[in-house]
């Protein structure tokens, strides 16, 4: 991201610009064709908050929502001028009453209200009259029941108004709170820059954060931060390339690209759908007989098989609309799993799942499927979204179990496993689980406490990997054909046990055979589940799933009664 682009000369008589970004000479209307975003360096140049309006809802759909906005001095505050008078100059040269706008609208039909900010304004600077417009603009989008839109833009708090600016955090944040009381999807797109009280308030507590190429967010700027504490700051810092990588945003999309995501984001977080999708048939086997007897080590070999479709492989097959959101919003975003929201047979749903890798570089990168902390955390996060919206949870495992490093020990592993698992044992929506290739210990588990918990025929699921089984008990790694047998990984063997409620069958040959036949499988049977279980009330949902985990093993325990 660059500053204002600065104009040659003669620029009245060529319409010649410079860029910032690369210092290349660009014809001003080829700019304002391109979104204003460089050509040449691709920088994404500050739009106005009218400018912004205008790219992103749908001509015809928008309607201004005005603010009355009232001067306040209370500090009497003079720096080279007086507040009011540097505060009238901004509203002449901007043409704005303050530095945010909102706007009621549409992106590719889907409604929204929208909040603007405008860093030409004292710098998007977060006082009274902003803090006033972003709770107008949370008011309206929860009188209206649609989702809210807020695009930042700003410098920090106003000094100028002293603790009054100060408040305006915890108006703004309680307002979002309210919104998520209210199961209102909220977005934030960041852009360049913004920092200091926004960044602390509404533009980080949106359910979707995403940001223009190279924007910064944070607490302090760069300069604060080199002054303040002497710190050498890290190449690309704040920028949202740094943030994605480190969990605090959700993506990162080109400002040409953003009407298109924002719909999708928009129609399947925002509203409830209803099923579309023509009837399927019922294939999930839950008869025992009509399943055929497979050694245990078998299983877990073809459950092993690198070329078996992957949770990517399956978003992109079964579902519709996939948009993926990362980061655990703390430290981190672990390849190892992947989620977001999606629509199946019309009907939006918030979709999460460990992610193995399909080549060496992939299973490299993905860490084999083997999440950290982070990665549980996102997925509680997906989950807890899901909560809010009322949207169906789906998930995929395919993990050898979590990853057992020291970093996942410091970063609290078995905290982030643990709170998973309570988490998703009341989540107050139908829950699905596929387990489409290894099931792996409490990694596993993490992502499996499920209304229906389904495994593909040539899955497995288990305490530990038979090889660890046998390492521990028989000494001998070599044993795990033995401990595989003993331990009863495969799904015929689980579905008799009731441990699982149903298979799904695979290709002939196997899902590794032939992806697209074994994801029309998965689709028939989550579509059958999913419409069994939307007839079933919130308080009903978890009831039956808390005594479905409840009652396993339970015939071993000693009852009270007969202790006494």
């Amino acid at each position: 991201m660059t500053d204002t682009l600065r104009p040659t000369e003669d620029a009245e008589a060529t319409c010649w610009l410079v860029c910032p970004g690369c210092r290349n000479m660009i014809y001003s209307k080829r700019l304002h064709r391109n979104l204003k975003v460089c050509p040449d360096c691709g920088s994404h140049h500050r739009l106005t908050a009218l400018e912004r309006l205008d790219q992103l809802l749908d001509p015809d759909s928008v309607e201004r929502i005005d603010v009355a906005v009232r001067m306040r001095d209370p500090l009497s505050f003079v720096d080279s001028k007086p507040y009011p008078e540097r505060w009238a100059a901004a509203q002449k040269s901007t043409g704005l009453s303050e530095a945010a706008v909102i706007a009621a609208g549409r992106v590719h039909g889907q409604p929204v209200i929208a909040a603007v900010m405008d860093f030409r304004f004292l710098g998007g600077s977060l006082g009274a009259g902003v803090g006033e417009v972003i709770a107008t603009a949370a008011d309206v989008a929860l009188r209206r029941r649609v989702p809210l839109l807020m695009v930042t833009a700003s410098g920090g708090a106003r000094m100028q108004e002293g603790a009054v600016a100060l408040m305006q955090m915890a108006k703004t944040s309680q307002a979002l709170g309210q919104l998520d009381e209210a199961g209102i999807l909220t977005v934030s797109l960041v852009t360049d820059p913004t920092y200091g009280g926004v960044a602390a308030s509404f533009a980080t507590l949106a359910d979707v954060i995403i940001a223009e190429p190279g924007a910064r967010l944070g607490f302090a700027g760069p300069r604060v931060i080199a002054q303040t504490i002497r710190q050498t700051l890290p190449p690309g810092f704040q920028t949202a390339e740094f943030l994605l990588e480190r969990g605090l945003i959700d993506a990162i999309h080109p400002r040409h690209a953003l009407r298109q995501v924002l719909s999708r984001i928009l129609g399947t977080g925002g509203r409830r759908g209803r099923d579309t999708g023509a009837a399927v048939e019922d294939v999930v086997v839950t008869d025992v007989a009509a399943l055929p007897e497979v050694p245990a080590w078998d299983a877990v070999q073809r459950a092993r098989n690198v070329n078996r479709p992957t949770t990517l492989d399956y978003l992109s097959r079964v579902f519709d609309d996939y948009v993926e959101l990362r980061g655990d919003r703390i430290s981190g975003d672990c390849a190892a799993i992947v989620g977001g929201l999606a629509r199946l047979a019309g009907v939006p749903l918030v979709v999460v799942g460990h992610q193995k890798g399909s080549g060496p570089a992939e299973l490299v990168k993905r860490n084999y499927g083997m999440a950290s902390p982070a990665g549980y955390r996102k997925a509680a996060r997906l989950c807890r979204l899901a909560a809010k919206l009322g949207l169906p949870v789906i998930t995929f495992v395919d993990t050898p179990g979590a990853y057992p490093g020291i970093a996942a020990e410091e970063q609290g592993q078995a905290v982030a496993i643990a709170e998973s698992i309570r988490l998703m044992s009341g989540l107050p929506v139908p829950v699905i689980t596929v387990i489409t290739g290894e099931g792996g210990s409490g990694g596993a588990l993490a992502l499996a406490v499920a209304d229906q918990v389904l495994m593909c025929a040539n899955a497995v699921y288990s305490v530990i990997s038979p090889e660890g089984c046998a390492a521990i008990l028989w000494s001998d790694a070599t044993a795990a054909p033995r401990a595989a047998e003993a331990l009863r990984v495969d799904a015929r063997r689980l579905l008799q046990a009731g441990l699982i409620d149903g298979v799904i069958p695979e290709p002939l040959g196997g899902a590794h055979s032939d992806h697209q036949a074994a994801a029309g499988l998965v689709h028939d049977a989550l579509v059958t589940a999913l419409r069994r279980l939307s007839a079933s009330n919130p308080a009903r949902l978890v009831e039956s799933r808390r005594r479905k985990f409840r009652q396993f093993g339970s015939e071993v325990v000693t009852t009270v009664e007969a202790m006494r």
